[in-house]
C-alpha cells in the first residue's frame, strides 16, 4: 500500500485489542464461569464416592476409602462457596504513561528559588 509516495508495510501490523478499560468481565460471562465450577466440583464427588466402594470392594482398605469418602464429604460446602464468591482481579500490567520530574529537566537546567 502506497500512502503520498512512501510505502506502508501492513504485515507488521499489531492486530492483538488494545486495553483502554479496566472493567471485569460481564456479570453474565461471572455466572457461566461460577456455574462450570460449580458442576465441576458437584460432578467430582460422585466418581470420589464410587471410588470409595471399589477401593474397598476390591483390595479391602477401608483406610483408604475413608479418605476417598472423607474428600468427598466437603466438596458440596466448597462448590457453594466457590459459587457464590466474586472473581478475583486479574493482575495485569497495564501500559501507562508515568511522567519523571528528571525527564523535564535538561543539561541546561537552571532552578530559581523564591527568597
Amino acid at each position: 500500500m502506497e500512502l503520498g509516495g512512501s510505502v506502508v508495510n501492513t504485515s507488521h501490523r499489531d492486530d492483538t485489542p488494545v486495553l483502554i478499560t479496566e472493567a471485569q468481565p460481564s456479570m453474565d460471562d461471572q455466572q457461566a464461569m461460577r456455574r462450570r465450577r460449580y458442576a465441576i466440583m458437584m460432578a467430582s464427588r460422585i466418581p470420589c464416592l464410587v471410588g470409595a466402594v471399589v477401593v474397598f470392594q476390591l483390595w479391602q482398605l477401608w483406610w483408604l476409602s475413608l479418605i476417598i469418602l472423607a474428600i468427598s464429604i466437603p466438596l458440596p460446602w466448597m462448590a457453594v462457596l466457590i459459587a457464590n464468591d466474586r472473581p478475583a482481579r486479574k493482575t495485569e500490567h497495564v501500559n501507562r504513561f508515568r511522567r519523571s520530574h528528571r525527564s523535564l529537566e535538561s543539561p541546561g537546567h537552571q532552578v530559581i528559588e523564591g527568597a
